[in-house]
């Protein structure tokens, strides 16, 4: 089953983002800890880790206030 990361910004509507695929959760979670600061600089606020239409969970890419 693939693995992919969705984007989103501070309202939770899609925005582009590199399209990788990964073959585990553990590798999707090792690239988007490398990944999210670039990603964060980009305009997205918030991912959701989906596998195949599933939605594993979804994490805040904004600094904690």
């Amino acid at each position: 089953m693939p693995w992919s990361w969705r984007y989103e910004n501070v309202d939770g509507q899609p925005v582009s983002g590199p399209a990788e695929t990964f073959s585990s959760q553990a590798d999707a979670e090792s690239w988007i800890g490398q990944e999210w600061r670039t990603l964060a600089e980009a305009g997205v606020a918030q991912v959701a880790l989906v596998e195949d239409d599933r939605v594993d969970y979804q994490m805040s890419l904004l600094p904690a206030e």
